[in-house]
């Protein structure tokens, strides 16, 4: 019986406790979890890629089964080369639906083995968006609760504030 390996595709701009919430849920369904973080040619990220990796890997140490790797091109070759039998996606709330339901049936389009398993967030973390993380601690807003400490710190640098009002 080979391994079921899952695939958690996303910006990560940056990793939220959402995420991580997600990630931990994910790894007690499959044998392997691998966080997949692209480049995003939609949005313009806060952080580079490479700072994303940096930041997910700290995030998650001692997680075990998971691997946290870039990747580029179309997500259905991409699970292809990598085994996967499913795709982990989270849904925060209705809004969210639409796009992932899109999203889902393309990626099965272009390779019908392609599953997505969608996943909602603890009701805690129902709210939170990389994006809305980031406007709020642009004007430095603490989002410690929000983040994981080094994400927490990585912000703060990011918008020169060294502590939060």
């Amino acid at each position: 019986m080979s391994n079921k390996i899952a695939i958690y595709p996303g910006t990560f701009d940056p990793i939220t406790n959402g995420h991580l919430d997600l990630i931990q849920r994910a790894l007690r369904i499959f044998d392997q979890l691998i966080v997949a973080v692209a480049p995003s040619k939609r949005k313009t990220p806060l952080f580079t890629l490479d700072e994303r990796l940096e930041l997910i890997k700290e995030s998650t140490k001692g997680f075990p089964n998971l691997v946290v790797e870039p990747f580029h091109g179309l997500l259905a070759n991409y699970m292809r080369d990598k085994h996967s039998v499913a795709m982990i996606r989270g849904l925060r709330a209705i809004s969210d639906y639409e796009y992932e339901l899109q999203m889902a049936l393309m990626n099965r389009r272009l390779d019908v083995s392609v599953e997505t398993v969608f996943l909602m967030p603890t009701v805690d973390f129902s709210f939170i968006s990389s994006t809305v993380v980031k406007e709020v601690a642009s004007f430095g807003a603490p989002v410690n609760d929000l983040v994981p400490e080094c994400v927490d710190v990585a912000l703060r640098k990011k918008f020169e504030f060294v502590d939060y009002i």
